[in-house]
């Protein structure tokens, strides 16, 4: 048993003070309680075994990360700085200080880390990297994840956990501490159960890699995903007590779990199933589509590849596998990961209408999480750990920017959701649009998080890409044919086929009026024409041609207008489909994922193959036509100089379509089934194999290097620290993390929401929440303007700035509002003012 100790503080040693009332929380309490937040997250964690996998148990792990994090703050100095901060110690005190000028600058994180790694570190090498794996956590609760060696060759770990004593506080916090969280940690740590349990999951984790692989860079990969996912659950408890006790009232926006029963939900979406007509073909496989979902729930968990041609009704029939194996294996939550918001809307709201019936009195949103919007601000105040989201929903929705970033990105704010991944079904919707540059990275993530977090994964698309078969050393996803949902994936292609695929590539391209001119004449053949470029700039600039020339309305849709807009547009468009009106829109590929609209036929600006696959998913959907076409067009000017991804996928597509005219038998007559798919990700693969890895440039490493390196074993820098110490680092783990965080990026450029005043309801939205002080509202607010907002890439928000077009909301809290004469009711938000004031107020 450890001594504890009888040097007692002169005032209450607290963790936080309430400003509202001034109610003080002990720093006993916090630490329990985060103690106790975190180690029910951690139980989630699974030691992977031939026989599908047992619980680890770290429990205990998650206790300790919680009863550690705050330790430095039992020292006089952060009690002096924290009692002056809020008002405690009066200014002409001896013990008052300047806290404005000591913000940020007391240590209160290293003592903790400290006191773990001295713990284990001396327990031979699997407790040197258990001790490492819990020290990290503690170390970076406040700034993220630390760099264990840094890109230029420094062991930043072991520098920060030989911290002296005058900057960590380790000694006067020990003396200082609670005697009840003192004698808990002697019963977490004094014994060999709580490093058993942590090598329980360290073995499995290289048992399973070096039956897989052997690859080390897969292992430490891993590793460092296991540091990931309890960095998750100690940052989650801590920021969820931390706001519920300075807002007191945030409790309510949280369910802790408690969610309704599987069978509740699964009954309610067999229920309107039941409802649904078979009457035509398509229905018919549609159901045969479910019903194959419905069968291989009962299976045991794992990575599981759904491969529906598009229009298959794939979206309910993956729900249904999910709440049906969720119910089955005692799961806590099903997460839906769709490439773009513009496609979160139509998915989330069927769900919504199934799920959260309103004849039923059910609370919306209760069931049914949407999370897509980056309008909550990156700074952790009071206000926004409020608004902030964390998952506790037993439905999510969310895009794969927001996925990718919980696994990879820096800081704390994304970081908190990744624990909630783990006994989740994950359906990963048109998972071709993952980013070439993640591949490894992604496919290490969904391996780790079925073999050891007990979840099961979904690749869900009409286009499957071939994750399985890239560079496995590196990262491929664990799959095998027998994986997939659907028996007969071929047959099934063969049955919903429903388009012909016309390349009409022309030499020196197509221009705005040629297209125009096709497009006119399909309307007049087929009754209706959807026309998809590749850029928002050509969508502009062919809609202005058609809708000059022609004498019937012309739509247009792109991502410069917010989803309510969009949804506006598109009930349109639908309601004149519906009565066969002669239709004509111009999109952007925004349309290509998950919008069920039926076109008579396509008009697509060549691009990737699984790009004009998902075009042709909104041809003739339903089948009310024999066959429709599919025009493949190579515009005159494409303008992808910039768009690396488009424009390789553009090349590769144009090999296959030209040796699919040369032999239609070697893709069975389908250019868009499993053959010809197959073969376009073979080439496509194959040609940038080099880029799966992230490649990384030295502007952000200082280096050319990648971050599957800086996330594993970090080999240049461990380099340069071996060439100038003539040894290698002591530490068992390596990684950059920080570096890799801060330098990865889910999409090229990050975007910035701005609500915009489209219609009455968003102009109200605006002025209330440029009017209302109250946090629980506004947390309201800020999801509903998840309907009313553009997000814009960063040179076009300065512009906006420069021209005086933004407005923030409030102070300091990132949110900002569009003047209303810079949106168009026509194609939305515009640098330049694009309508006249009393024109939007129409």
């Amino acid at each position: 048993m450890m001594q504890k100790s009888s040097a007692a503080p002169d005032r209450p040693i607290i963790a936080h003070r309430r400003e509202a009332d001034g109610q003080q929380q002990r720093l006993e309490d916090h630490l329990r309680s985060v103690g106790r937040l975190a180690a029910r997250n951690a139980s989630k964690l699974k030691v992977a075994t031939d026989h599908g996998g047992q619980s680890a148990r770290l429990d205990d792990a998650g206790e300790v990360l919680g009863l550690l994090h705050d330790l430095g703050k039992y020292s006089r100095a952060f009690q002096d700085y924290l009692g002056s901060a809020v008002g405690l110690i009066d200014q002409d005190a001896d013990d008052f200080v300047d806290a404005q000028q000591l913000r940020g600058r007391i240590d209160h994180s290293t003592a903790g880390a400290q006191f773990i790694w001295r713990k284990l570190s001396q327990r031979g090498p699997v407790g040197s990297l258990s001790g490492q794996i819990l020290a990290l956590c503690i170390a970076s609760h406040h700034s993220g994840l630390i760099d264990c060696i840094t890109p230029e060759g420094e062991d930043n770990f072991t520098r920060r956990m030989n911290k002296a004593e005058q900057a960590a506080h380790f000694d006067e916090a020990l003396a200082r501490i609670d005697p009840a969280v003192l004698e808990r940690l002697g019963e977490l740590t004094v014994g060999a159960n709580l490093s058993d349990r942590l090598q329980e999951i360290i073995v499995s984790l290289v048992k399973l890699e070096h039956r897989a692989e052997r690859s080390e860079k897969v292992l430490q990969c891993k590793f460092g995903l296991l540091v990931r996912f309890l960095f998750s659950c100690l940052i989650d408890a801590d920021r969820v007590d931390t706001a519920d006790f300075e807002r007191p009232r945030a409790r309510h926006l949280r369910y802790h779990g408690q969610y309704s029963r599987w069978e509740e939900l699964a009954g309610r979406l067999e229920a309107r199933l039941e409802g649904f007509s078979d009457t035509n073909p398509v229905n018919r496989l549609r159901w045969e589509v479910s019903e194959h979902c419905r069968l291989a729930a009962t299976r045991q968990q794992g990575v599981f590849t759904l491969t529906v041609p598009t229009g298959g009704g794939k979206t309910l029939a993956s729900l249904r596998f999910a709440l049906q194996h969720a119910q089955l294996h005692r799961l806590d939550r099903v997460i839906y990961v769709v490439p773009f918001t513009s496609i979160i809307d139509q998915n989330a709201d069927v769900v919504r209408r199934i799920l959260e019936p309103s004849e039923m009195g059910i609370e919306p949103g209760s069931i049914v999480l949407e999370h897509h919007s980056n309008l909550t601000p990156e700074e952790q105040t009071w206000r926004s750990k409020i608004l902030s989201e964390n998952w506790d929903a037993p439905v999510v929705h969310t895009t794969s920017v927001q996925l990718l970033e919980t696994l990879f990105s820096a800081g704390t704010r994304g970081a908190r959701r990744m624990h909630q991944l783990a006994k989740s079904v994950i359906i990963f919707d048109e998972v071709q649009t993952v980013p070439l540059r993640c591949i490894h990275l992604f496919n290490n993530a969904i391996n780790f998080l079925v073999e050891h977090c007990g979840s099961t994964v979904v690749l869900c698309t009409a286009t499957q890409p071939l994750l399985n078969a890239v560079n496995s050393r590196k990262g491929a996803a664990r799959f095998q044919p027998k994986d997939e949902i659907i028996p007969g994936v071929q047959e099934l292609f063969a049955a919903l086929k429903r388009t012909e695929v016309i390349h009409r590539h022309r030499a020196g391209g197509w221009s705005d009026n040629e297209v125009a001119a096709l497009a006119a004449e399909e309307v007049a053949a087929s009754g209706s024409c959807l026309v998809i470029v590749n850029t928002r700039k050509a969508a502009l600039s062919l809609y202005r041609t058609c809708a000059e020339r022609l004498g019937y309305p012309v739509y247009h849709l792109s991502t410069s207008m917010c989803p309510a807009h969009r949804r506006k547009i598109l009930s349109q468009i639908r309601q004149s489909l519906d009565r066969d009106y002669p239709v004509l829109c111009v999109s952007t590929q925004l349309i290509e994922a998950g919008v069920d609209v039926d076109f008579g036929a396509v008009i697509r600006h060549v691009a990737g193959l699984d790009s004009i696959a998902q075009a042709a998913g909104r041809c003739n959907r339903n089948g009310r036509r024999v066959l429709g076409r599919v025009h493949v067009i190579n515009p005159a000017d494409d303008g992808l100089e910039r768009l690396c991804d488009i424009r390789e996928g553009r090349n590769v597509a144009q090999r296959v379509l030209d040796e699919f005219e040369q032999d239609r038998s070697a893709f069975a007559d389908d250019l868009l089934g499993p053959a010809g798919m197959g073969r376009y990700f073979d080439y496509y693969f194959g040609q940038r194999a080099g880029e799966m890895s992230y490649p990384v440039l030295p502007a952000a490493t200082g280096r050319d290097d990648s971050l599957l390196n800086l996330l594993s074993e970090n080999k240049l820098a461990v380099h340069d620290y071996s060439q100038r110490c003539k040894t290698a680092p002591a530490v068992p783990l390596r990684q950059a993390f920080m570096t890799a965080g801060q330098a990865f990026r889910a999409i090229d450029a990050p975007t910035t929401g701005i609500i915009v005043p489209f219609g009455a309801e968003g102009r109200d939205l605006v002025a209330q929440l440029c009017g209302v002080f109250d946090p629980e509202l506004q947390f309201d607010l800020l999801r509903r303007a998840q309907q009313f907002s553009v997000n814009v890439f960063p040179q076009v928000f300065e512009a906006l700035q420069r021209a005086a077009a933004i407005t923030q909301i409030g102070e300091g809290i990132g949110i900002y509002h569009l003047r209303a004469e810079y949106y168009s009711n026509e194609f939305g938000l515009s640098q330049t003012q694009a309508e006249a004031m009393e024109t939007l107020y129409v």
